[in-house]
């Protein structure tokens, strides 16, 4: 199944100021979600980004919210944001879920498992999630794939949302995000 622009929401999980020096790669994974972020939201793209106790943990990091500037944001201290109840139903109301962020083996895991509980159809964007350890990303990551969530890659994700090299946006997207080196 493709991801169809129509049907999709992006969710990013917990990339917070008090926690990405925690993750593996926090500067490949902060370059990498900005980079999502501001891609799918030049493709109007509805996103929603959670908080894990804010108070505690800090916000999401600045450049993520200048990335995505009409993205919700909403708070929760479960792990899942789906039992924290955060989601906005415009989210739920979506079949499909473009879900990134961290921990991929802790927060990002228990939303996705969740979500498919609910018979959404979710993608995982591997190269935006994070843990403290990579052996953590991998094992969260394979856990989702089990469990029947697809696993992509930020590209995938850019040209399943455009599908042709006619789309509106084809020559900006490609022009701003998918020449030179990436992050």
């Amino acid at each position: 199944m493709l991801i169809d622009a129509s049907r999709a929401t992006l969710l990013v999980i917990d990339v917070q100021e008090k926690l990405i020096g925690a993750v593996s790669d926090p500067a490949g994974t902060l370059a990498r979600t900005r980079w999502l972020l501001a891609a799918t939201a030049e493709l109007g793209l509805p996103t929603v980004i959670s908080e894990q106790y804010p108070k505690g943990l800090g916000p999401t990091v600045a450049s993520l919210l200048e990335a995505a500037p009409a993205a919700t944001v909403v708070e929760k201290t479960h792990f899942s944001c789906v039992g924290g109840e955060c989601l906005p139903a415009s989210l739920l109301e979506r079949q499909q879920v473009i879900v990134c962020g961290m921990e991929t083996h802790v927060c990002v895991l228990q939303t996705v498992l969740e979500l498919l509980e609910r018979g959404q159809q979710v993608f995982v964007v591997e190269d935006a999630c994070d843990s403290r350890t990579a052996q953590s990303k991998a094992a969260g990551l394979q856990r989702m794939r089990d469990a029947g969530a697809q696993i992509v890659t930020r590209e995938m994700v850019l040209f399943e949302l455009m599908r042709h090299s006619t789309h509106e946006k084809f020559r900006v997207i490609s022009k701003t995000f998918l020449v030179g080196e990436q992050p």
